[in-house]
């Protein structure tokens, strides 16, 4: 019998991070999507920063920025990507935020003077936010990640928050772990026992899981299956097998073989709305498998330095942005990441003329900057397509300044706050933050609106007059140095609506085949079915250096 009630499934980690958690939940979420159901994702993060935006990009991966300005764990940035839609605040947790919504409601007395602690006050502000968050979507079914893995000390109240939803809605709440089955190379075996301890562990909760995803190297057999199922008290058709994938992107794939969304309807006492359709994902993810020519894009980064793996996380968005894009246009995108400390005096740079495209991307810092703009440089003498992201674009305009209009001592003040020609600004309202050294939450972040210029190369990409970007920076160009810049051959094809900030700059056509930066972060608006025009264009300009 179908429940009229919101339905709910947590899904927690076991034996290791990185098992891949959030795929996971992403996956879930497109696959009861196609069923026909209204589903928001919610990721919990554990630590306790207020959000992710102070974070160091080596060591946590990427900050995903939210339409609102939020902050996130790059998690986000895959829910959204694979649910194709936008998120809003509520689908995003971390103790900071919990822990400094009780602390506030306490210093303004809404406890009633009681003695506030962990339970239930904590734990009733958790459960508050994931009921919050499937209201304000409107959704049927919530898929929310509790981040960590079991057995740590830092997601013990969300588990147990999980667990009291379940004891007050027991039909209407599903409890997953994603857990990793190794294979030791020595015995060539795929063995349970972790996931078996793992689950007891979950049980010391007084939480029981209702599915396993089984995460190894390959899929797992039916004799595992029956394994884990007896040991873990489990029914077999409910360990989902998820084997190590070239894409991402055939998870949700992987997870139909096993009528996952089914057996997930199923233990939610709901029905199928509609038949499941991914041939749109699957034609995606073919195109991804056999994309023709193979394109080679060179990265010119500062976080290149510190592990493939690592640097990997730091531009997430901006590597899926480019398959999505090379999947449409038929080609495969093959990134080399070089480190700007190699060109920081000019030398060697020559090593980019084997690039059919050239990507600087976001950061923040003087690491390597010098570097980065030889790399501009070359590329716009080269006619080598040019793609700006953020800092990208400021350094674009900082380069042309130099080496174009003359103005030798054209900077940044983010590296040289006394430069005699600052091309690059902070922003008015933030130098009283930044010299207070209050940098959390203090950029312009979220969506902003440009108005694009005709006959320009943003202008048909996009196909139409205005857009809507998501931010993160501190800085502008600086609107003193304008009428100069245009005046020196810079177009800034995309404005503010009142015309103050600049948003795009670009090289016109008949001087360069594709020279062009933005100060927002295109990357985060990019979808698997929905490429972003601008780094379409950018692999087109790329494709067409390659055919040559």
């Amino acid at each position: 019998m179908a429940q009229d009630g919101h339905k709910y499934i947590f899904v927690i980690g076991g034996v290791m991070s990185g098992v891949g958690k959030g795929i996971a939940v992403s996956s879930m979420g497109l696959i009861l999507k196609q069923r026909g159901y209204a589903v928001n994702l919610v990721k919990i993060d554990p630590y306790l920063n207020v959000d992710a935006g102070t974070m160091n990009p080596t060591e946590h991966g990427e900050v995903f920025v939210l339409d609102s300005g939020l902050e996130t764990d790059q998690d986000m940035g895959n829910y959204e990507r694979f649910l194709d839609r936008d998120l809003t605040n509520q689908d995003y947790m971390t103790s900071g935020m919990v822990y400094r919504t009780v602390i506030d409601n306490e210093r303004a007395l809404k406890y009633g003077g009681k003695c506030v602690e962990a339970i239930p006050h904590v734990r009733d502000e958790i459960l508050r936010r994931v009921e919050a968050a499937a209201e304000h979507n409107g959704s049927k079914i919530s898929v929310i990640e509790i981040g960590g893995t079991v057995g740590d000390f830092q997601n013990a109240l969300f588990i147990d928050a999980a667990r009291v939803m379940k004891m007050k809605h027991p039909n209407d709440v599903v409890f997953v772990m994603v857990s990793y089955l190794p294979v030791p190379g020595t015995l060539g075996e795929m063995k349970t026992k972790p996931t078996q301890s793992a689950i007891r562990e979950l049980n010391s909760y007084g939480v029981q899981p209702d599915f396993i995803i089984a995460r190894s190297t390959t899929a797992i057999d039916d004799k595992r299956k029956e394994k884990l199922a007896t040991s873990c008290n489990v029914l077999p058709e409910r360990v989902i097998s998820a084997p190590d994938v070239e894409s991402i992107y055939e998870v949700p794939l992987n997870f139909e073989k096993d009528e996952f969304g089914d057996h997930l309807l199923e233990a939610l006492g709901l029905s199928e709305k509609k038949k499941p359709d991914l041939r749109e994902w699957q034609k995606f993810v073919d195109a991804l498998a056999t994309s023709e020519p193979v394109l080679k894009i060179g990265i010119v980064g500062k976080y290149f330095d510190t592990g493939d793996y690592i640097l990997s996380d730091a531009y997430l968005s901006v590597i899926e942005a480019l398959k999505f894009s090379g999947a449409a246009i038929g080609a495969k995108p093959k990134i080399d990441w070089i480190n700007a400390k190699e060109f920081q005096n000019g030398e060697g740079v020559e090593k980019l003329a084997q690039y059919d495209g050239i990507i600087v991307p976001g950061g923040f810092g003087e690491t390597g900057i010098e570097g980065k703009i030889h790399a501009i440089k070359f590329a716009r003498e080269n006619k080598i397509p040019y793609f700006g992201l953020c800092y990208g674009m400021q350094l674009a305009v900082i380069e042309v300044a130099r080496h174009v209009l003359g103005i030798k001592e054209a900077h940044t003040v983010e590296i040289n706050p006394t430069t005699a020609h600052p091309i690059v600004d902070v922003m008015p309202e933030q130098k009283d933050l930044i010299a207070e050294g209050n940098y959390g939450g203090t950029m312009r972040l979220g969506v902003y609106t440009a108005e694009l210029g005709k006959g320009t190369i943003a202008r048909e990409a996009y196909g139409k007059d205005k857009v809507e970007e998501r931010h993160r920076h501190r800085y502008e160009i600086n609107p003193e140095y304008i009428e100069q810049l245009e005046k020196g051959g810079i177009v800034f094809s995309g404005k503010s609506p009142d015309g103050v900030l600049m948003e795009i700059a670009e090289l016109p056509q008949d001087v360069h085949p594709f020279f062009l930066g933005t100060q927002f972060h295109p990357e985060l608006k990019a979808r698997p079915l929905s490429p972003h025009p601008l780094f379409t264009a950018f692999l087109k300009a790329a494709k067409e250096r390659n055919t040559k």
